[in-house]
């Protein structure tokens, strides 16, 4: 039996960092969903050192095993030893994600997964490349909200983020691309489900996580701006304006600069036409910064699983942002509506649901990149 061995992260460049992170920390910090650590392994067993403080909502992670997830489990808020795997063929190559289920949370200023390093009776070998790149930008049916879990389920709670189930894993997984997901569960493009206009993904998109609360993670460098020359994207899909549909029909919120009351209004069962254009010109500006940031992808707007009722505001802000600019690489992708069948935990879109959505997808980017 060959003898276990540690190796720190800072101690090999074999391995490869999926979803945006500050790369140079020991431990490497996870904050998005999806986020994971990949590794090509020659050896008979694999252990990771894994950390997962928390406030409120603990980490669940998945171990990926030569493509296929073998399993899901909650991370201890203390740091420990987790076996990946053990008893293989010693000379076997094992390809390897650990993977975060869970979304980066707004609400809590600890939760984040830490990894320290590995114990293997092996080596690491180069992780192989992908065919692809992709980022995908939204909500919180891009963060797997209920996409795992019973329809009864309806708890707020960490174990009803499913990132397997979820199209941007689905897509990526028929596409064998490397891919990032920046998204929270209930922001929108100009507003949150609940009128906050703080809780947009706009705002954040240009640093590495900046929406976590916390100096912790201010420290760590999360609140500098993203590197994105040093990963660029072949096809970003954004998937936001559900919760800014939403905010029309909810109660305002305070406005934390004045203090004042402010909500999307309607009129009768029709949005009110100078809110509506609030939100039309919120999708035109963030696909100017979409653009400046990524210039050669390709742009999907993505948008139904949940109603499409603002549809028509997203369609005619893409064509505003495309006849103003003459950029072609701009597209509005009509996704399925989630049905009673298809329906996940927390009124969600199910399983059934990012699957479909994952499979229209897919084939547009095969279509328009390979």
């Amino acid at each position: 039996m060959k003898s276990m061995k540690m190796i720190r992260l800072t101690e090999t460049e074999n391995y490869r960092v999926q979803g945006r992170t500050v790369a140079s920390r020991d431990p490497l910090i996870l904050l998005w969903t999806g986020a994971s650590l990949d590794l090509c392994v020659q050896g008979s067993e694999l252990w990771v050192e894994l950390e997962g403080p928390y406030e409120q909502y603990e980490n669940w992670v998945l171990f990926e095993i030569n493509g296929e997830v073998l399993s899901r489990q909650m991370v201890d808020r203390q740091r420990r030893f987790v076996c990946v795997f053990r008893g293989r063929e010693p000379e076997r190559i094992t390809q390897v994600r650990i993977i975060k289920e869970v979304q980066a949370m707004s609400a809590d200023p600890k939760h984040c997964l830490k990894i320290y390093g590995l114990r293997l009776d092996g080596q690491l070998l180069p992780v192989p490349e992908k065919k692809c790149r992709l980022e995908f930008v939204g909500d919180s049916i891009t963060s797997g909200e209920g996409a795992i879990g019973a329809v009864a389920e309806e708890e707020w709670i960490s174990s009803f983020f499913g990132h397997e189930r979820s199209y941007p894993y689905l897509v990526s997984k028929a596409l064998d691309a490397e891919y990032r997901v920046i998204s929270q569960s209930g922001w929108g493009v100009f507003a949150s489900w609940d009128n906050r206009r703080e809780c947009v993904l706009p705002k954040h998109y240009e640093q590495i996580c900046s929406l976590v609360p916390g100096e912790e993670f201010r420290n760590c460098g999360f609140y500098e701006k993203n590197d994105f020359a040093a990963w660029q994207p072949d096809v970003v899909c954004v998937n936001l304006g559900t919760n800014d549909d939403g905010a029309f029909g909810h109660p305002g919120s305070f406005d934390p600069l004045t203090g004042t009351l402010w909500k999307l209004r309607m009129v009768g069962e029709a949005y009110l036409e100078e809110d509506r254009l609030l939100v039309q010109h919120a999708v035109k500006d963030f696909l100017g910064m979409l653009r400046r940031n990524d210039p050669k992808a390709l742009i999907l707007w993505c948008f139904g699983l949940a109603g499409d009722r603002l549809a028509p505001t997203i369609q005619a802000a893409i064509a505003e942002y495309c006849r103003d600019t003459e950029d072609s690489r701009v597209a509005y992708v009509p996704l399925p509506e989630t049905t009673q069948e298809t329906m996940g935990a927390r009124v969600h879109p199910g399983y059934a649901a990012h699957q479909a959505a994952a499979q229209i997808i897919a084939e547009i980017i095969k279509r328009e990149i390979f």
